[in-house]
Formats: structure tokens, sequence, C-alpha cells
């Protein structure tokens, strides 16, 4: 499992590019993205050593780069920007090699999770990372007004600023960080409570990938203390 840049093509370890360069298969999210990360750093990776691996055909592939890896050859397994598994595909493979006793190794690296949290200035002493937001606006408005804890998402561009206006109909208070186009040339960190961020992205409308970083609800997190957690 080899972590990859989120953005910045530097942002990839020692460690990372000698297993790329070394690994018999390469399976790729998207080819084209790694065959990027691989010029860059002078990785000659032929047709037949890139395989790709994605949501879609991840069930379908899983079990033939399980029978490689028993077969002898050395699997990279790269998605196409931070960490395999987390919200990118992967789960299927490392379950498939894991059931049949075949060694699973991660090379850690680059996430935009801790990336944002850090970012953000909000507490990082108890957080939560819940993947992409639910689309429908019921499951979204119950989890953030439940967290007990700093909240860590990815979140639509496009649905960012209904995401904020809900946010500030629960609290106008409640301090948010939104993370756009982490280590990229256009990043951009915005801190403020749901009221003002709401309004700047209703005024200007957010472009690029986005992580939304939500304190914890102030109703939930007294709860929690109540409850002695």
């Amino acid at each position: 499992m080899c972590a990859t840049p989120i953005g910045n093509l530097e942002d990839v370890t020692l460690r990372v590019l000698r297993a790329l360069r070394d690994a018999d298969t390469i399976a790729c999210e998207d080819t084209r993205r790694t065959r990027v990360l691989l010029d860059r750093h002078e990785i000659a990776a032929g047709a037949a050593r890139l395989v790709s691996l994605h949501e879609h055909n991840e069930r379908a592939r899983a079990k033939g780069l399980a029978e490689r890896v028993r077969a002898g050859e050395t699997v990279a397994l790269v998605s196409d920007a931070g960490t395999p598994l987390i919200s990118d595909p992967g789960y299927v493979l490392v379950r498939e090699c894991i059931q049949e006793g075949l060694p699973v190794e991660v090379l850690p690296g680059p996430s935009a999770v801790p990336v944002a949290l850090v970012a953000s200035g909000l507490p990082v002493d108890r957080w939560r990372f819940v993947g992409f937001l639910p689309r429908k606006r019921g499951q979204r408005e119950r989890l953030l007004a439940d967290a007990a804890e700093t909240l860590v998402a990815f979140e639509s561009p496009r649905r960012l600023s209904a995401t904020l206006e809900m946010l500030a109909q629960l609290d106008p208070q409640r301090p948010v960080a939104v993370c756009r186009e982490l280590t990229k040339l256009h990043e951009e960190v915005s801190r403020g409570s749901a009221a003002e961020l709401a309004k700047r992205y209703r005024e200007r409308p957010a472009k690029g990938e986005v992580v939304l970083v939500v304190g914890a609800a102030p109703s939930a997190s007294s709860r929690g203390r109540e409850h002695g957690e």
C-alpha cells in the first residue's frame, strides 16, 4: 500500500519511490494519473506493469492480484492521491490478501485528512473522519448535529455552500475550516464561524477538492462530558 502525493508531486517518501521502482505490478486507480507521478520521478513503467484497480473493477481484479502475490510478485497499490483505502479503492484487495494469508505492507505518507485537521486550528485531541458527507440532507444534518468531536469530511464543491448554510442554521457560531486544494498551487484554508463561511461561499462558490473540518457540536460535546466520555 503506497501513499502518493495529494497535490504537490514532491510529497512522496523515498521508501514509496523505491517500492514503485521495484514492484512487479503497480495497481492504479487511474493509470494516467500514476504515470504522471512515475514520470516526474523518472521511474520507468511499461504498460505491462500498470494495472487499473478502481471502484468499478476491484472485486473482479482483487483475486488475480492476490494470486500474483502468492506467485512471488510484489504488487504496489496506489490511488490517485493520498493513502489507499481512505475513501479510495483497495479494501477488497487487502481483505483478499489477508484471507489468503499473504503479507500486506503499508508504506505511510500523504493523506488530506491529517493535513486538513492540523491546518484547521480546531482541537485534534478527539476527532473523527467520516469520508464523504451523506448526500441526503437529513442524514447530513444528523451527522453534523450529533458530532461530539472535531469532524473531518470530504465534500463536493457543488454541495459545500448548502452544507455551510445547514451548519449556520444549526449553530451560526460553530467553528469551521474549509480546506481547498491542499498542497496544490491554489491551496486555501478558510477559517471562521459557520455563518461567516456560509456567507463567503454563497458569494464565491468553491472550486477544486475540498476537505471540511467542523468543530464539535456544543450540545453533543456537553452530553459526552456528562457521560464521562
